[in-house]
């Protein structure tokens, strides 16, 4: 076997790809423009940077169907969670980790690797022969997000993610704020702990509000819309929604007891979960935002605790470009009119780092197994990566395709199930036992295959 596998895109789905490619005895080729070709969120050059949260959300595996794509991904030897649980950070019941570590032991474990080797430029045309996947996510460079619109003949669909601030831990009042993770949740103290909470009252939400809508905001470019994914609306966009809709949301007061004032239940409260190991820095949780760079530090130091915040980052926003890809994919996430090219990664159609990662993990072991010339057995639909990919390249309805996390309600129905909120648990766990049954018994069907 001398065939190459070249895959466009170091982020996490690119090398997730790689790595399993590589792992089954495929030489491999990383096309990564970064550093030479810079981005508005990327800050580095290392494989598999986090550019939004550093969380990777939900790690139970028996109840989430985020925790059991974890669970999927470390059985099939992933390297984003067996990089992301070195890394770890405490984050109640998530899986939140040191950002900076991460990417550098991304970087330096692929590049230790006698099957991959890294090419640092960047990519402008799909290529006509070969073995390929596109996995250059949100911030595809435009050079090639034309190529693909012009192969594919479809309008380029777009929507905006938005980047939360950062805080440096020491600039926050504890006279006022707290660590205490929602309803206690987590196995140590440490998880328990693992949250900082700023309190509002009412009229501070109220005049939070009003200063929030009131904000200066980034204009967007002539020909551009703001079609936001649901799951990442900036805080202003969900204020627009109605004036509740925070409290109802990320700053909702549930759960949470302020050890200053434990007869005074908040109002609102806002989150920060720790950034880094060493517990320097904090972002807002779930607080993306397009406001200007001005308006973000006076809105936001209206905050109880935050008053004299001093930001590591701030908000931004940036363009994500993705495929209509139930109309352009086939089932083993290959472009119809060119198969010898697959997409992995944000650009099909999923949202969050983990989606992202999971697709990259399938398309490099189908390219693998196309390389090595031995088929790969089906896809079991009922795994939470089966259920994902079913929806992009097939499931979901083309005229309102929009991106997707993985969740329970892509998987197919079980019998005898009981619906509605009281058989939710019950529902949730049978849903995983089935999902680790047939992703067991998926892998250990490619013995043979692969590696």
């Amino acid at each position: 076997m001398t065939q190459e596998l070249h895959i466009v895109g170091g982020g996490m789905a690119g090398s997730e790809a790689a790595w399993q490619a590589a792992n089954a005895g495929v030489r491999v080729v990383i096309h990564e423009m970064r550093p030479k070709v810079e981005t508005f969120a990327h800050k580095t050059g290392n494989l598999g940077e986090m550019v939004c949260s550093n969380s990777f959300r939900s790690d139970d595996d028996e109840q989430n169907a985020v925790g059991l794509l974890h669970w999927e991904m470390r059985q099939a030897n992933g390297l984003i969670m067996a990089t992301a649980d070195r890394h770890r950070l405490p984050a109640g019941g998530a899986l939140a980790v040191d950002r900076d570590p991460f990417a550098e032991t991304v970087t330096a474990t692929l590049m230790a690797h006698p099957n991959v080797s890294v090419s640092y430029e960047e990519v402008t045309a799909l290529p006509e022969d070969g073995n390929w996947i596109i996995a250059t996510g949100p911030l595809t460079s435009s050079a090639l997000g034309a190529a693909i619109q012009a192969e594919t003949g479809a309008e380029a669909l777009a929507f905006f993610d938005a980047i939360a601030p950062i805080i440096y831990a020491e600039s926050i009042d504890m006279s006022k704020a707290w660590m205490q993770s929602r309803y206690d949740k987590g196995e140590t103290e440490e998880e328990r702990t693992a949250y900082l909470n700023c309190p509002m009252d009412k009229d501070q939400y109220e005049a939070f509000i009003d200063a929030l809508l009131a904000a200066d905001k980034t204009e967007f470019h002539e020909g551009e819309t703001a079609g936001y994914f649901d799951g990442c609306l900036p805080i202003e966009v969900m204020a627009e929604r109605g004036r509740e809709t925070l409290r109802f949301g990320p700053m909702k007061p549930v759960g949470l007891t302020n050890p200053h004032q434990p007869d005074v239940k908040a109002y609102a409260v806002v989150q920060l979960r720790r950034d880094n190991a060493l517990g320097t820095l904090y972002n807002i949780v779930g607080f993306q935002t397009k406001m200007k760079y001005g308006a973000q530090t006076d809105v936001l130091r209206m905050i109880p605790g935050l008053e004299e915040a001093r930001f590591a980052r701030l908000g931004g926003i940036h363009r994500n470009t993705f495929l209509n890809s139930p109309t352009l994919l086939d089932a083993q996430m290959r472009l119809h009119s060119k198969p010898h090219i697959r997409f992995a990664g944000q650009i099909t159609g999923v949202e969050g780092y983990v989606e992202s990662a999971a697709m990259g993990l399938l398309a490099g072991r189908l390219a693998a197994a196309e390389i090595i010339g031995a088929p790969m057995p089906d896809l079991p639909q009922d795994t939470a990566h089966g259920a994902l990919v079913h929806h992009i390249t097939g499931g979901a309805e083309a005229k309102t395709f929009q991106p997707m996390n993985v969740n329970f309600g892509l998987f197919r129905p079980l019998d005898g199930m009981k619906g509605g909120r009281r058989g939710r648990k019950d529902r949730y766990k049978a849903y995983t036992d089935r999902a680790k049954s047939a992703w067991s018994d998926w892998l250990a069907a490619q013995t043979s295959v692969l590696a």
